[in-house]
């Protein structure tokens, strides 16, 4: 189950010839974590739980709409609730929201009461006509108008209307009294405030075009991931224009500055002070020069070795957009992603809710009131419920990593384009699921290996803030960032671990291995890529925003009857750029799967008979250009020289 090494020295990559199950252990381990989590879910049924969410219960830990029974020490407990369903609070302004504490008394009601009660007899009225008693089970409704605890026992006059939530059976008032002195603070500053009821109207008036624009944005996006490929050549070449301009410019601007300042310390006639001022600015602007200087001679001595990678990353956005046009469910695969991980959350909330009232019954001596509690090993079941959030999470998202894996690299070792799957997608989702589910769980829990204890000295930080040890939280805030790299850096390992298992089948840390080993032979090509490409992708992103707020401004030109356009402008720029990166991500994820796949058909394939390229028409130019300026060496460093694609292993 561990990262062991192997004992191949070397071993051939054969893509797609072989298929069998990897990392079983770790499979099989994740089984098991996952029935705990179902059986966590079960225990909080089973206790009660759920019914308490759902149904409701009342101070005295009787379920409303059933039969309960009796609880020790609690003398209202045990009671028949069937015909009472719906959970009613003597002052429903007193609940502790925060500490999970009900501060009121909470009954089982047959009837919320709808119309306002304002004294004890119309309680008891509507007690009498409803057969729904307000006040304590231990108060009969003729005594409602003379019982010595009327006052802590009854509902708290005037009783405001309420209506019954249709799923959790709660009475909620309509109108809640307490509440009214910040509901009419709210009223009378949106009616003062004229910008803001301006800004509101403006949402209201341009519903439609909000939702039109949002469409626009997707639309755009989707068009987006397949126009790129013919623009990235135009934004790299700009993107290297405006770097060298800048650093040059800026360069030369500091050391203007330094000969200005010095000439003009040489003939200032000011005060000792003011002179010492002076040249402290010049000695700084001379470092400044400096310091940028070097950063401009190094800068362009890596963008001059990089130049023809840089030509790698635009072939590769070439190669991109081919396969989105063959394979055009993998734009789609965001919204699958997205809905399972709504799903898990809901569920997660859910058993977290169920939970929260579950274990046994304790009476409260100060209130009175019954609360539920667990004890004993099972209050740990709420951090194995925590952790499950983050596992499942990351294994949500890395088996849309190895599917989009799988389609791009059947996509790439597949000569005959012809011969491709009916759904390459869906065959490698089936691949995951039937071969490399072990694979992705214990990736997944690498990463969540890293991301809890990031996690935890992220609160211990915030809960830092105001105190006066600053050298503890500035070391917690650097603990914090070290983790968070070594997250980023693992979770880019996975990605190309997952891309690797897809072409050979191989176990988790094999394939990292392997993927290790190919992206350090190629350090350079993947700065370029993940540099110049994570570029070009954020501009893509900036292309759609712009479109799509330029558009709104046009639509919204239309609306005369008023004059703020921020908010519905910021709400569809922020639902543009959202959509834009969930498309151009997978965008990323399937370069990066091709430079993985190129840097292997490179490495192990020389064109000759038998050991053909796989690789597209624009990769193949690449190739032959960098044949041009001299012999292009495979990366392993055997110092072939690059031959021409049998003509059986042309792509179109």
């Amino acid at each position: 189950m561990g990262c062991c090494s192997s004992s191949e020295s070397k071993r051939d990559w054969k893509p797609l010839e072989e298929r069998s199950c990897t990392d079983i252990p770790w499979l099989i381990v994740y089984t098991l974590f996952c029935i705990g989590m179902a059986c966590i879910c079960g225990f909080a049924i089973a206790t009660g739980g759920a019914s308490r969410i759902i149904s409701g219960y009342d101070s005295y830990g009787n379920i409303c709409g059933q039969k309960n029974a009796k609880i020790d020490g609690v003398p209202l407990s045990g009671q028949d609730m069937t015909k009472n369903k719906n959970v009613f609070f003597l002052d429903p302004c007193n609940l502790d929201f925060i500490n999970r504490k009900i501060q009121s008394i909470a009954l089982c009601v047959s009837k919320c009461p709808a119309t306002e009660l304002k004294t004890y007899n119309d309680v008891k009225q509507f007690a009498l006509n409803n057969d729904s008693h307000l006040c304590s089970y231990d108060i009969l409704a003729a005594r409602y108008t003379n019982h010595p605890d009327r006052f802590t026992k009854c509902p708290k006059l005037p009783v405001p209307p309420s209506k019954a939530v249709p799923l959790l059976r709660r009475c909620i008032p309509v109108d809640i009294s307490c509440y009214a002195e910040f509901a009419q603070a709210f009223i009378t500053f949106v009616n003062d405030n004229t910008v803001l009821r301006r800004v509101i109207a403006g949402v209201m008036a341009s519903k439609e075009i909000i939702m039109g624009l949002c469409m626009l944005a997707l639309v755009l996006s989707l068009i987006m991931m397949v126009v790129i490929r013919y623009i990235s050549k135009v934004l790299v070449w700009i993107l290297t224009i405006l770097v060298i301009i800048g650093s040059i410019g800026g360069t030369g601007v500091l050391w203007w500055l330094y000969a200005d300042h010095r000439k003009a310390v040489k003939t200032n006639t000011t005060t000792v002070f003011g002179r010492e001022v002076a040249e402290d600015n010049v000695k700084a602007l001379l470092i400044y020069a400096i310091v940028a200087t070097v950063f401009t001679v190094v800068l362009l001595l890596v963008m001059f070795f990089m130049r023809k990678r840089v030509a790698l990353t635009i072939s590769l956005f070439h190669v991109a957009g081919k396969v989105f046009i063959h394979l055009p469910l993998l734009a789609l695969q965001p919204f699958w992603t997205f809905l399972c991980l709504m799903l898990f959350w809901v569920y997660w909330i859910a058993v977290l809710l169920f939970l929260g009232t579950s274990g046994t019954a304790v009476k409260n001596n100060s209130t009175g009131v019954v609360e539920y509690h667990m004890q004993g090993p099972l209050q740990y079941m709420v951090w194995y419920h925590a952790v499950g959030l983050i596992w499942i999470s990351e294994f949500i998202l890395a088996f849309q990593q190895m599917t989009i894996a799988g389609a791009v690299v059947t996509y790439y070792f597949t000569r005959n384009k012809s011969q491709l799957p009916a759904t390459p997608l869906l065959s490698s989702m089936i691949r995951t699921v039937r071969y490399h589910l072990g694979t992705l769980a214990k990736g997944s829990f690498i990463i969540t290996l890293v991301k809890i204890p990031r996690l935890i000295l992220t609160y211990i930080h915030s809960q830092l803030k105001g105190k006066e040890n600053a050298c503890a939280r500035c070391m917690l805030k650097a603990c914090v960032c070290c983790l968070w790299c070594l997250e980023k850096c693992l979770a880019y390992l996975n990605q190309n671990a997952y891309t690797a298992t897809a072409i050979n089948s191989t176990s988790f840390c094999t394939s990292a291995r392997d993927a290790f080993i190919i992206l350090v032979e190629n350090a350079l090509r993947v700065a370029a890529i993940n540099t110049v490409g994570d570029f070009v992708l954020f501009l893509g992103k900036i292309l759609v925003v712009s479109c799509t707020a330029f558009a709104g401004v046009l639509a919204l030109n239309y609306q005369r009857e008023y004059t703020v356009w921020v908010l519905p402008l910021l709400i569809v720029c922020l639902f543009a750029f959202l959509v834009a990166h969930c498309f151009l991500s997978v965008f990323e994820n399937v370069v990066d799967v091709l430079f993985l796949c190129f840097a292997v058909d490179t490495k192990y394939n020389d064109g000759s008979s038998g050991r053909e390229y796989y690789m597209d028409k624009a990769l193949m130019e690449f190739v032959e250009n960098s044949k041009k300026g001299g012999r292009y060496k495979a990366d392993d460093g055997d110092g072939r020289e690059m031959k021409p694609m049998a003509r059986g292993g042309t792509l179109a």
